[in-house]
């Protein structure tokens, strides 16, 4: 064996050992994270308390609004507010900062182009006003590399469709993920990507009330052509002293020159032990799959109470709840057959729940909160048996499922 060729050896093997070695590092985070989100739901489950304060106030059903106003918030153009008022005139109830609103609006089938309701939840982004309610929606683009899967069809809808002056329907603000702790200790907000909307709702209620603990704002995002609301977050930062505003940008461009409040680099737990006193103990962490399964465990590992870490997650295949309960058995896999869609799928165990497996496979289904609460992805079954990730919080028809938290047990056909 010459030099060269044992110098390459080595190289391949060291190489191939790091692989190895950071498959488990991710596979640990997973599980750690999978465990929190489990005892997070048998918490909420086991605390009668908690349903009565994510519904304290509002109203039944749906209610009409009119989009007063429509804001793009990024200079690259994908991320909008919609600013929505009670058709009806009357003043709103206030919402705890975090919660979401669910909107059912009408959406033209590609088709046959016929309008039919669809319903999705997204988060307030506003302190709470008798007014209006403000939400603010990330356009959803096609998959990378799947030319079979369509962006977002109701994203796309708000963006291109829905215009200052039209209609729609909402129900009254909801959600376990809140800012429940008013007290003078200080606190730490993680939002990643779009996950940065409930902790606007946090930051400026908290500020509004004259809050003066010490807040700490993380704010991690690709670059500043995709960072919202730039300006304001500054304003409150310059204007008080208490927020401590710290933005992360993954890719910079040239034009992201790190400054007071801009950095280079992802929020990960090096970032939050660097920066944040030890007294800083309550978090609230909102964003998409690779920061949850990330520092969820991170800040546990590092000592912060279990109680004291408050977390959502966002988008598709973003909340790994619990270990996959068993599918079938090996040599026997099961076939979900999507009757409305004509499709027969093989299941894949890895797919996380059934919601996100028809998404993955470009079956366009309803659905809202992710979570189970709302009952927006309710679909009906037709044949076969199914396991819930978790306990449902919303009423579930006889006959059917909610998607968000389910797996099939065997072979499954459903509505969809």
């Amino acid at each position: 064996m010459t030099l060269a060729s044992l110098t390459g050896f080595i190289v391949l093997a060291i190489a191939a050992q790091t692989a190895v070695w950071a498959g488990i590092v991710l596979l640990r985070h997973r599980r750690e994270y999978a465990s929190l989100r489990k005892r997070a739901t048998e918490k909420s489950v086991a605390s009668p308390g908690a349903g009565s304060a994510e519904k304290a106030s509002g109203w039944d059903g749906f209610r009409p609004f009119r989009v007063e106003r429509k804001v793009y918030e990024d200079d690259a153009h994908t991320i909008c507010s919609f600013y929505l008022v009670p058709a009806d005139g009357a003043p709103l109830p206030p919402f705890q900062p975090g919660q979401y609103l669910t909107l059912q609006l009408e959406v033209f089938e590609p088709e046959d182009g016929k309008p039919r309701p669809v319903t999705r939840c997204y988060s307030l982004s506003d302190r709470p006003r008798p007014e209006h309610y403000r939400v603010t929606v990330k356009r959803v683009p096609a998959p990378a590399g799947r030319t079979d899967v369509p962006p977002g069809r109701v994203s796309s809808h708000l963006h291109d469709s829905l215009q200052e002056g039209d209609q729609l329907l909402a129900k009254a603000p909801a959600g376990p993920f809140y800012l429940n702790d008013r007290g003078p200790s200080p606190i730490a907000l993680v939002g990643g990507g779009i996950g940065i909307t409930p902790m606007l709702s946090m930051v400026e209620t908290l500020l509004h009330e004259g809050s003066e603990r010490e807040i700490w704002l993380f704010y991690g995002v690709r670059d500043r052509t995709e960072q919202v609301m730039t300006h304001r977050l500054e304003e409150l930062a310059e204007s008080h002293p208490n927020l401590h505003l710290q933005v992360s940008y993954s890719r910079p461009g040239e034009q992201d020159v790190a400054g007071p409040y801009r950095r280079h680099g992802r929020v990960d737990i090096d970032l939050l032990r660097l920066t944040l006193p030890r007294q800083v103990e309550t978090f609230y962490v909102c964003g998409p799959p690779a920061l949850m399964e990330s520092l969820v465990p991170d800040l546990e590992a590092w000592g912060i109470p279990p109680d004291k870490i408050h977390y959502e997650a966002f988008g598709p295949a973003s909340v790994k709840r619990r270990q996959r309960a068993a599918v079938a058995a090996p040599g026997e896999p099961a076939t979900v057959t999507f009757a409305n869609s004509g499709k027969h799928l093989v299941w894949d165990p890895n797919a996380g729940s059934l919601l996100e497996f028809a998404e993955a496979n470009g079956i366009e289904v309803n659905s809202g909160c992710r979570s189970g609460a709302c009952g927006g992805c309710q679909t009906a079954v037709k044949e076969g048996d199914l396991d819930y990730l978790q306990p449902p919080e919303a009423d579930v028809e006889p006959g059917t499922c909610l998607l968000c938290i389910s797996t099939p047990k065997g072979d499954l056909t459903l509505s969809a």
